[in-house]
């Protein structure tokens, strides 16, 4: 992976926004259109029949947007001190692509360090199921599913995913497909 080309390729697809999923501005909401994982806004799976449920959506979804393509798995890791995990319970598969210092502090226990590691593999679907099934649980956040032009990024998280698409249309036409999966909330729609 050559991460300055990747950064480059980030900075200037997604300016302003790092690549931790829930970091990602939606101020282009004219492609961006968020689903929930399970129905009635439910949050978190509770069941195996609910698990199922979230795994289907977040597949179906990305089975839509990556199907026969490669992408970047994007898994940021929070840490306390400033170099990247090498604990392999803790560090996510893929390669070490950037750290930054994400919260300052006087105090050097209260100072957060942000470690993204990135994943170069053919979409298939249910490739990524022990990793969704670990953000539904909210045992890891931020990740990004993206192609590898990084035109369209799928942010699952506990409760649903976010995902920014190349166009207007192309989100509209997503949104329509799967129209009961969407927020009631009146800002969402």
């Amino acid at each position: 992976m050559d991460g300055e080309a990747l950064t480059a390729l980030w900075e200037r697809r997604w300016p302003g926004s790092p690549p931790v999923g829930h970091e990602i501005d939606p101020g282009e909401r004219d492609v961006w259109v968020r689903f929930h994982s399970l129905p009635r806004s439910k949050r978190h799976p509770e069941t195996e029949r609910e698990y199922a449920i979230a795994l289907e959506r977040y597949n179906t979804v990305l089975d839509e947007l990556f199907a026969g393509a490669e992408v970047y798995v994007i898994t940021p890791v929070w840490t306390a001190e400033p170099g990247a995990p090498g604990d392999p319970v803790v560090r996510p598969a893929g390669e070490l692509w950037r750290s930054w210092l994400q919260t300052d502090d006087p105090d050097p226990e209260f100072r957060t360090y942000c470690h993204v590691f990135v994943e170069r593999r053919e979409w298939r679907r249910g490739c990524l199921d022990g990793l969704l099934r670990r953000v539904a649980d909210d045992e890891v956040a931020g990740v990004v599913v993206a192609d590898t032009g990084l035109r369209r990024l799928h942010h699952p998280y506990d409760g649903g995913a976010d995902v920014f698409l190349a166009s207007t249309e192309e989100r509209d036409r997503l949104r329509e497909r799967h129209g009961d999966w969407l927020s009631e909330h009146p800002l969402l729609l």
